[in-house]
């Protein structure tokens, strides 16, 4: 019997000091654990609870990949994590894996942790701003080919380089311009810059080196094209001002972004054809207009709090009519264009679906809803790819 009380109090003089035990002198940092470690876990007052039979702690490691909390997330990637409040119900975890599944890209799982700011900062995860770029480029280098030739191809793919090169040195100026204003936007505060993931100077030197390589693919260029080219360079610096000085900056966007109308024919011929280039390159204007006024919708509430402007506050309840405009005269210069560049009938095959597309964007999309204007947003891309459809089968049957 004095073993058996002996042995108690040796039990609970045990237990005492495992519950007294903090887990820091083993364990310095619990957010590194590895995924599928069982985590010990502390309450309000830190004490050590190694309960292994708790099924929090058993499927903790597999409820961290679902809801995001894993330390290896928490740890290494730049996405916001959803919340821990004791409150927070089933609705708001469901909402917390979504986003958290929309907001995880290939920058995050495949790229080493000091280049995912870089990546981000150029909107390698993001690549429709490449696209919506390259289009009108290669629209007018396959309006360039000859009859019945296919376009030239190392052009293409030189202008291809360029649209990733220009579009993520336009993310970046815009980002060093911007970041007294990302900070205030939901949307955009965790931009890297705005987020102090990187030092305003880091993202200096990052431009230098993208437009460094910019520039080797102008050189290979004509001598018409290389001064073409550079002109550009004065509208993608001064873009980023404009939304604060008129409700018109994604007119100015749309005067840069389809830069490459001019610039693909001049690569291929040494000049411009006005009659041809300038109904393209107004196409694309309106073409921006359309895409970039859907955008603009996400951030009309933040955008009214920190004081900048743009076409969706410009037009208001409006909108819907403004795009429908700019539809019109965006589909009806490409008709012209193509008409002057003497293009077989395949083009207006392709491009009736593409009126077609542009319109289903601005008759459905709900401009209060955030994810649908992204949806419609993105989806400009098949747009794209229609009307260069048309161009190349069009140019083929020519």
């Amino acid at each position: 019997m004095a073993a058996l009380c002996r042995l108690s109090r040796s039990s609970r003089r045990l237990l005492s000091l495992s519950l007294s035990h903090s887990p820091s002198s083993h364990y310095p940092n619990p957010n590194f654990y590895p995924p599928f470690f069982p985590i010990p876990y502390s309450n309000s007052n830190s004490n050590f609870n190694f309960n292994f039979l708790d099924h929090n702690l058993i499927l903790k490691p597999f409820h961290h990949f679902a809801s995001g909390h894993t330390s290896f997330l928490s740890a290494y990637s730049t996405v916001p994590q959803s919340s821990n409040h004791p409150n927070a119900g089933k609705d708001d975890d469901n909402v917390d894996k979504k986003k958290l599944t929309a907001e995880i890209s290939w920058v995050d799982l495949y790229l080493p942790h000091r280049i995912q700011p870089y990546a981000k900062l150029a909107r390698l995860d993001r690549p429709i701003g490449t696209w919506l770029l390259a289009w009108p480029c290669m629209w007018s280098i396959t309006l360039a080919a000859d009859p019945g030739n296919l376009p030239d191809i190392k052009i293409l793919a030189l202008f291809g380089c360029g649209a990733f090169l220009l579009r993520g040195a336009g993310c970046t100026i815009n980002d060093l311009f911007d970041q007294d204003i990302d900070v205030k936007v939901e949307r955009t505060k965790l931009r890297p810059i705005a987020s102090g993931l990187l030092t305003p100077f880091q993202g200096i030197s990052f431009l230098g080196v993208q437009l460094l390589l910019g520039l080797g693919i102008l050189l290979q260029l004509n001598n018409y094209s290389r001064i073409l080219g550079a002109s550009s360079l004065l509208l993608v610096f001064s873009y980023p001002l404009m939304k604060r000085l008129t409700f018109w900056p994604q007119a100015y966007l749309g005067l840069t972004f389809n830069w490459g109308a001019l610039l693909g024919w001049s690569a291929v011929r040494g000049s411009l054809d006005p009659l041809i280039i300038f109904p393209l390159y107004l196409s694309g204007v309106c073409w921006t207009l359309v895409y970039d006024t859907i955008y603009a919708h996400q951030d009309k509430e933040d955008d009214m709090k920190v004081g900048v402007k743009s076409t969706a506050l410009r037009f208001g309840d409006l909108t819907k009519k403004w795009l429908g405009g700019f539809g019109f005269v965006c589909t009806s210069s490409l008709a012209l264009s193509g008409f002057n560049a003497d293009l077989g009938w395949p083009y207006y095959a392709c491009l009736a679906a593409a009126s077609g597309q542009i319109a289903w964007q601005i008759f459905t999309v709900d401009l209060s809803n955030r994810d649908d204007c992204n949806r419609k947003f993105v989806s400009n891309k098949w747009f794209g790819a229609l009307i260069f459809s048309g161009i190349l089968f069009g140019r083929l049957a020519s």
